[in-house]
This record gives C-alpha cells, sequence and structure tokens, in this order.
C-alpha cells in the first residue's frame, strides 16, 4: 500500500483515537440518571463524577508534550489504546465511587494524550492541501464517538445493569485502535527531529513519492536549523513564538466557556430541567449526536476551500444566536421541542465549523520546534476549562436557572467571534514551514 491509500489508512487508524476521545467524554450522559442514585450523588459529586475523567485529560495533556518528543507519537498512541481499554472494564466493574471515579480519572489520561497525539500526527504526515481535511476527519470521529455513546445509551437503558454494559461496551473500539497502530509509522517529522531521516525520507516517499519526500525533508531540516535545534520547553516562552501560544490559549478557553460539553455531557438532563421525561431525553439526545456527527460532515467538505478563520466567524456567530435562543426557551418557559431543536443548531454550528477548525489550527499553527509541547500546552489548556465548566455546570444550572446560564455561554461566544475576527491568521493550503514563518516573521 502506498500514496494517497497509504495516507488515508495510518491517517484513519490514528483517528480512531477521536472516535475513543468522543465515546468516553458522551457515555457518560445517558449513564447519569443511574450511576447519580447508584452512588447517591447530589449534584456537586455529580459534577465531581462526571468531570474527574478531565482531571486524567489535564494530566494526560499536560505530559504528552515532553513524552512526545521524546518517545515519538507512535509509541504513547499504543500506550492510549491500552489505558483506554483498561479504564473502560474498570468502570463497568465499580462498585464503588472512589473505584469508579479512579478509571475515569485513568480513561482521562487516554483522552487528554490523544487529544494531543492524534491531530498531530495527521498534520505531520498529511501534505498541505488535504491536511485540514484529514484532521478534521478526526473530529468526525469524536462525533462519531458521541454519537455511538448516545445510541449506545439509548439502547441499554431498559436493561439490568445497564450503565455497566454501556462502559463496557468501550472495549470494543479500544481493541480496534491498538491493533491498527501496530501497522502504521512514526511521524516523518520526528523521526527527522530524532535523527532518524532515512525513516523519515522512506515513510514520506510511501506518501507521496521522492520529490514530494525531498521537498518535506528539506522543509523540516530548515525548519529545525532555523529554531536553533533545541527543543526545550522553555522556548515555548521566547519572544518568537510568543503570538501564536497567547493565541492558541486563547482559542483552547473559548472553545470550553462557549458552551459545548455542556451539552455533550448533560444533554438529558438539559433536556430533563425543560420537561422531558427520561425516555424521551435519551431519544432526543441521540438525535442531537445524529446532528453532531453529519454537520461535521461539512467541514470535511469545506475546510480546506473555505478556510479556518471563516469557519471560527460563521461558527462563533450561530453559536451566539442559539445559545440566547436556549436562554430565552428557559426564561419564557417554552415546550421542550423547541429547546431541543435550539440545542440542535447550537450543535449544528460547533460540529460544521468551531470544533473541526479548532483541532485544526491547534495541531498546524505552531512551529516544528515546540509543536509538542505547544499542542500539549493549548490541549492542557482545554481540558483545565473544560474539567470546570463541566464540574460547575449542575450546580449553576440549578442555582440560577438555565436562562442566566445560557446567556452567559451567549456572550463567551460573542468573545470568541471578536478573537476569530482580529486575531487568526489563515493557514489554509500552507505547508506547516509556511505556517511557521507566518507566525515567526
Amino acid at each position: 500500500m502506498k500514496g494517497r491509500a497509504y495516507l488515508y489508512f495510518i491517517s484513519l487508524v490514528a483517528t480512531i483515537g477521536g472516535l475513543m476521545f468522543g465515546f468516553d467524554v458522551g457515555i457518560i450522559s445517558g449513564a447519569i440518571p443511574f450511576i447519580q442514585p447508584y452512588f447517591g450523588w447530589d449534584e456537586l459529586q455529580l459534577g465531581w463524577g462526571v468531570s474527574s475523567i478531565l482531571v486524567g485529560a489535564i494530566l494526560g495533556a499536560f505530559g504528552t508534550g515532553a513524552l512526545t518528543e521524546k518517545y515519538g507519537r507512535k509509541r504513547l498512541l499504543i500506550y492510549v489504546a491500552l489505558f483506554f481499554a483498561v479504564s473502560c472494564a474498570g468502570m463497568a466493574l465499580a462498585k464503588t465511587a472512589p473505584f469508579f471515579i479512579s478509571f475515569r480519572v485513568l480513561g482521562g489520561l487516554a483522552v487528554g494524550a490523544v487529544s494531543v497525539l492524534s491531530p498531530m500526527y495527521v498534520a505531520e504526515v498529511a501534505p498541505p492541501k488535504i491536511r485540514g481535511t484529514l484532521i478534521t476527519i478526526y473530529q468526525l470521529a469524536i462525533t462519531l464517538g458521541i454519537l455511538v455513546s448516545y445510541l449506545v445509551n439509548y439502547g441499554l437503558h431498559e436493561i439490568d445493569n445497564n450503565w455497566r454494559w454501556m462502559f463496557a461496551t468501550g472495549l470494543i473500539p479500544s481493541v480496534l485502535f491498538f491493533t491498527g497502530l501496530i501497522f502504521i509509522p512514526e511521524s516523518p517529522r520526528w523521526l527527522v527531529k530524532a535523527g532518524f531521516k532515512e525513516k523519515a525520507t522512506a515513510v514520506l516517499k510511501r506518501i507521496g513519492g521522492g520529490v514530494f519526500a525531498d521537498n518535506e525533508i528539506r522543509e523540516i531540516e530548515k525548519s529545525l536549523a532555523d529554531s536553533g535545534g533545541s527543543s526545550s520547553i522553555r522556548l515555548l516562552f521566547a519572544p518568537r513564538y510568543r503570538k501564536v501560544i497567547i493565541l492558541g490559549l486563547l482559542l483552547s478557553v473559548f472553545v470550553q466557556i462557549t458552551g459545548i460539553n455542556t451539552v455533550v455531557d448533560y444533554a438529558p438532563k438539559i433536556l430533563m430541567t425543560a420537561g422531558l421525561e427520561i425516555r424521551n431525553a435519551l431519544l432526543q439526545t441521540s438525535l442531537i449526536g445524529l446532528v453532531n456527527f453529519v454537520f461535521t460532515f461539512f467541514a470535511v467538505w469545506l475546510i480546506d476551500r473555505l478556510g479556518r478563520k471563516t469557519f471560527y466567524l460563521i461558527g462563533s456567530s450561530g453559536m451566539a444566536v442559539t445559545l440566547l435562543m436556549i436562554a430565552a426557551a428557559f426564561h419564557f418557559e417554552m415546550d421542550p421541542i423547541f429547546t431541543t431543536i435550539c440545542i440542535m443548531a447550537f450543535i449544528a454550528f460547533f460540529a460544521s465549523c468551531i470544533g473541526p477548525a479548532f483541532w485544526t489550527l491547534v495541531a498546524e499553527m505552531f512551529p516544528n520546534q515546540i509543536r509538542g509541547q505547544a499542542v500539549a500546552l493549548a490541549s492542557f489548556t482545554q481540558w483545565v476549562f473544560n474539567f470546570l465548566v463541566v464540574l460547575l455546570f449542575p450546580y449553576v444550572l440549578d442555582a440560577v436557572g438555565g436562562s442566566l446560564t445560557f446567556l452567559f455561554l451567549s456572550v463567551m461566544s460573542v468573545g470568541q467571534l471578536l478573537i476569530a475576527w482580529f486575531y487568526i491568521k489563515e493557514t489554509k493550503g500552507k505547508t506547516l514551514e509556511e505556517i511557521e514563518r507566518l507566525w515567526t516573521k
């Protein structure tokens, strides 16, 4: 296998990590109505039980940057697949809350690590003209994982020990991910950086032929030479990288405080608060997951045509409006169906624009010399804010109501729009080395 077929194969294997990401994050939503009474949790304890995965994700993202620079992308992805499998089995077998949360944190380590490794790996093997599309397939895999978790939740909600079986089904994609990773190569950019130029050339030739490989090797070597050859974490704070690091951190904060994971993790709870009974809430949550999956195809189709900045402008505007409509639905106590439609519209704007554009930008915007640490820092930041949002959402929703909660999220979407308008630079169609020069002029 070689050429585009080989490129698509190794990219597909890497993006299975996104499917596990989405599954682990989404499966808890349908389990909440069953595990909350099983463990006797109040609202704040429920927030901790749901968000504990994000503590692991924070640690996983934080530690991955240095480890991937030392050991490469492929080896760490293999460990990630094993962590996913063990955590799914542990949560399914849990008899006590501490035991359950311990394995949920372990799963979080895998989620945090894969959020750094999978998009970075795809960015480092993909040619510029289709890099955005291939990274967006990673986001598509996340939405597929979420959709699968919602369908599993709905399909199992009436059986005995349903929540245990919900978590146990995660073993299937974990094994698939582990098996596929055996057959993919190491990232060619990491290989050059680690001194394995011949292996890197062989991988690039298999992807795009001899001319492509020679050009890429020259670009990579020039990029590493221009940066002085050092990969110390101190470089993250060097003046020449300051602008791109700050923008990456801002995007990482706003992708969470605009509320996507309040819906992904708590959709049934939100709909039950709006007046639906549990069966219908789980069914409509599955429809929300379907919208999330389907609208990501728009990004696969258009992100390398319209560009990342355009996606951010459209998505942020749409999210601001739809979140305002959800706030109004709660304030005026409208029919729960209207609330569901507004949530679907919000998800559609995020899935088709912000989610894919965020992960694409984070994977490609940072210079070669600091990419591992910088992607890890950005991922770490978004996981910290993800944790805070998911931890506090049930308490805030109960304390101040849906109207003020979603009004705040709408205002945050406006802030994201302003950042995109003034600070994002378009990266479509550029090599990673051209993007580096764009930021370090």
